[in-house]
């Protein structure tokens, strides 16, 4: 599932926000279907569901906070609410293009780890190399025939 969140939340809109996330969650969306609504400010949100039994990504939310790129308190409290929220629907919410921003007010805030990120995938693979090591100095230790065996 996958919940679009506008450029700027005010504290009003949060109620909204989360009683959108209760519908989309507990409604049978038709799959592999778009559907947009509005939100309070007159700018349209959409709400997609998509695969068969959702595979992996069963139990959680996608919210898409790239719209959001300049995040204040009122974000993040809608995130944690949205959070909130959703635990007690028996998900959980991951966020998917959020700036550095707000990822940096989520960790301030403590709420890092409550409202996870979803990894970003590029598609390519990093280069691996192998490890460079320095040579190993010729080290020899040299016995006595006297000395015991250690």
């Amino acid at each position: 599932m996958l919940l679009c969140l506008p450029g700027r939340i005010d504290r009003a809109d949060i109620p909204h926000l989360c009683e959108r996330l209760r519908v989309m969650v507990r409604a049978e969306v038709p799959r592999a279907r778009d559907i947009e609504h509005l939100d309070p400010c007159g700018a349209a949100v959409g709400v997609q569901q998509s695969g068969p039994e959702r595979g992996a990504d069963a139990g959680w939310v996608v919210c898409d906070v790239s719209a959001l790129t300049q995040p204040d308190a009122a974000a993040v409290e809608a995130l944690a609410r949205l959070q909130l929220t959703a635990r007690r629907l028996g998900c959980r919410i991951r966020l998917r293009g959020a700036c550095p921003r707000l990822q940096d007010l989520l960790a301030l805030v403590g709420l890092g780890d409550v409202v996870p990120l979803l990894p970003a995938a590029s598609g390519v693979e990093p280069e691996r190399q192998a490890e460079q090591r320095e040579p190993t100095g010729d080290v020899q230790e040299g016995v006595e025939p006297d000395d015991p065996p250690a």
